[in-house]
């Protein structure tokens, strides 16, 4: 493919067709190195779609935090968002002990902030304080929604 936004769409493609046996495919492309990053993204937001079917989505997550790219993860992040899944506590704090040592103009805290909406815990309603009271206006403005307990609707690109 010629473009990083060909491939950025085709990743997104087969996340968004449910065409699940590309989870092979895809993981294995996300273990390499490419030269546009954002194609990360779509690789980590569709893994997480795919993989949620039949795994949920604390696995599919994990995998993507633990392959060490901060791109995969904030694909991964948006999917958990998108879907508006919830994952298991374990999960929760293990999302949140990844993003403790970023500083806070970091991007990643978006999405994490944006799913929150729906996750219990007085360490997740900590850390959207943090987000709301932290410099960036979206970080902010997410998780003031989700304080709020509400999600509001994103589009991926």
């Amino acid at each position: 493919m010629r473009t990083w936004e060909t491939q950025y769409q085709m990743a997104m493609a087969l996340g968004a067709c449910d065409h699940r046996s590309a989870v092979p495919f895809l993981s294995d492309l996300a273990q390499r190195p490419l030269e546009a990053k954002m194609v990360y993204v779509a690789l980590g937001d569709s893994i997480v779609r795919l993989r949620n079917a039949e795994e949920g989505v604390s696995v599919p997550v994990r995998w993507c935090l633990d392959r060490g790219m901060p791109m995969l993860a904030d694909g991964a992040f948006r999917a958990v968002a998108m879907l508006r899944a919830v994952p298991e506590p374990e999960t929760v704090d293990y999302i949140l002990d990844f993003l403790a040592p970023l500083h806070s103009h970091d991007g990643l805290h978006f999405w994490v902030a944006a799913a929150a909406a729906g996750w219990p815990g007085e360490r997740v309603r900590a850390f959207l304080e943090r987000c709301e009271a932290g410099p960036r206006t979206d970080v902010a403005d997410a998780a003031a929604t989700s304080l709020e307990g509400k999600y509001q609707t994103y589009r991926p690109l």
